[in-house]
């Protein structure tokens, strides 16, 4: 009975830490925590009614990630996600979503095509209508529904962790009335070469997507705006 309680005071305890954690990096990719702003152990811990042990083990896992710095003997400040770090991420992600739409084409259940193919038809209707809101809400679905149907847990859990990272100015993105239904034609291109079973039309669309996204964000000076959130 001692070793099962053990055990499970183990699994709690990584379970907490990574609640934390998880809460920590949303706060930070969100704007909550300015960059150079320091996040303080007590406070922190209050907030989410944890103690200090959680909060510092979230602290460290947040630092390998590259979302804080501690400087010994001072504190934990934000780094954030810079612009450079927002163009390698969708020039990352623009291969990565191309080997994901490769796969998808060999793995992808006729469930998730389904799925995928309501996706972008409701998608069709909420542009016409101009609900730019549920709008990008579809498209993030659209991007997890691939992400599933690749059937890779690595790959899988690499790409959503990149799409979280983004996830602010992809909001602001997304909110052009201009880029919506592009991005949900781009989508409707990739699902059709998918269904056809064309892997490699499908990589080449899927790359070419994220490479446009990116040069939009430019475009309309939302790299910019980013930092300034």
């Amino acid at each position: 009975m001692g070793k099962y309680d053990v055990k499970q005071e183990v699994t709690d305890k990584y379970s907490l830490r990574g609640r934390v954690f998880n809460k920590l990096r949303e706060d930070i990719l969100s704007g909550k925590y300015e960059e150079h702003e320091e996040l303080k152990e007590v406070a922190i811990g209050e907030e989410l009614g944890v103690s200090r042990t959680p909060v510092r083990e979230a602290f460290r896992q947040l630092e390998l990630e590259g979302l804080i710095q501690i400087i010994p003997n001072k504190g934990a400040y934000v780094t954030g996600i810079t612009p450079k770090d927002v163009k390698d991420i969708y020039m990352i992600r623009s291969l990565l979503e191309g080997l994901c739409a490769r796969w998808a084409t060999e793995h992808i259940t006729p469930e998730q095509m389904d799925e995928m193919e309501e996706n972008v038809y409701l998608a069709e209707f909420h542009a016409r209508k101009g609900h730019l809101e549920q709008l990008a809400e579809l498209d993030n679905r659209f991007h997890d529904i691939m992400y599933e149907a690749c059937d890779s847990k690595m790959l899988e859990h690499q790409l959503k962790d990149f799409h979280q990272y983004v996830l602010r100015v992809r909001k602001k993105t997304l909110s052009n009335a201009d880029r919506g239904p592009k991005s949900n034609e781009e989508h409707k291109q990739i699902m059709e070469a998918i269904k056809a079973k064309d892997a490699d039309l499908a990589e080449k669309l899927a790359h070419r997507h994220m490479v446009n996204a990116y040069d939009n964000m430019v475009k309309n000076g939302l790299y910019e705006a980013y930092q300034s959130q």
